[in-house]
């Protein structure tokens, strides 16, 4: 290519490692992925876990190598603060669906208290339809915008903690820490129907994915606000996404081999399942899975950039 639309040319870097990223309101999860793509210039990028558009908080973005690794923070608990809205529902659960129905707010603190520890625990709930579940491949959403409600089975999930932030007439303030898969949305939306009055979502902001919390984000004002070697200091390492896994350490001919795709024997360590590798240097070298002969076989590998 040459000429003038040569300079429109991004350049591309190997650049690798997890960035926690605070998601702004009125864009999609992707959106923020692509511009923080931008920024580091970077070849390859995913996020771990989606947020409405609507939603705020922390995005982990996995760029590089780290992309290998993002499905595990994928399984992770979450942690959110939740603006429930009683008296109104919505097409969507949410602030930017449609009002289906108003209804008159007469509840006190003890009730609100007493419906939300309801909540707490295993409990079932529906997906809603304005969701990115699939059917016959297609998303709920798009069956939704078209005016079609599709059967749903409701799906177990735990909340673990459900504490009542501010209770102020019509808005309850709530924070949840709750495994993956559930809704906050519907969440809201049955807490509104315990409390006979109805509710929907008005506001929600991540705090917590597994070890990570809101407070090491970096908004994406900032991250265009610094050169990209200071960017680059905010990345964490790959295996930051692993820390609940074992940790195994290989000498230098083990590592050699386990780079080929071959199985290596197991250090004497008592460890098994999945475990996180590293070389005699303490370079990360990715996953494996201890083998009932007593061997690592390699299953995730990193992939070191050429000098």
């Amino acid at each position: 290519m040459t000429g003038p639309a040569l300079q429109y040319k991004a350049v591309k870097r190997p650049v690798s490692g997890v960035l926690l990223l605070d998601k702004p309101a009125g864009i999609s999860s992707n959106s923020a992925l692509q511009k923080a793509k931008r920024l580091y210039q970077a070849a390859k990028a995913g996020h771990t876990g989606n947020l409405d558009p609507f939603a705020t908080g922390l995005l982990p973005v996995c760029l590089g190598e780290a992309t290998k690794f993002s499905q595990f923070l994928l399984d992770a608990d979450k942690t959110y603060q939740g603006w429930v809205r009683l008296g109104q529902t919505t097409t969507t659960g949410d602030p930017e669906g449609e009002v289906l129905s108003r209804s008159p707010v007469d509840v006190g603190l003890a009730q609100v208290e007493q419906v939300l520890s309801r909540f707490v625990g295993r409990i079932s709930q529906v997906p809603p339809m304005y969701s990115a579940l699939k059917r016959d491949g297609k998303p709920l959403y798009e069956y939704a915008r078209q005016g079609v409600e599709v059967e749903r089975e409701a799906r177990e999930v735990t909340i673990y903690d459900l504490r009542l932030d501010r209770f102020a007439g019509e808005e309850v303030v709530i924070t949840v820490r709750c495994s993956k898969g559930t809704y906050i949305r519907t969440l809201a939306e049955d807490i509104g129907k315990a409390l006979g009055c109805g509710a929907y979502l008005e506001a929600l902001r991540r705090t917590a994915i597994g070890g990570f919390a809101i407070g090491d984000a970096k908004t994406l004002e900032q991250l265009d606000g610094v050169s990209l070697e200071e960017r680059d200091a905010w990345l964490l390492p790959a295996d930051s996404l692993l820390q609940g896994f074992p940790q195994v350490e290989l000498d230098a001919d083990s590592a050699f081999y386990l780079g080929r795709g071959q199985e290596v024997w197991l250090p004497r360590t008592a460890v098994d399942g999945v475990v996180r590798l590293y070389d005699d240097k303490r370079r990360f070298l990715g996953i494996g899975e201890v083998t009932g002969e007593g061997k690592i076989a390699p299953r995730r590998l990193v992939v070191f950039p050429s000098v």
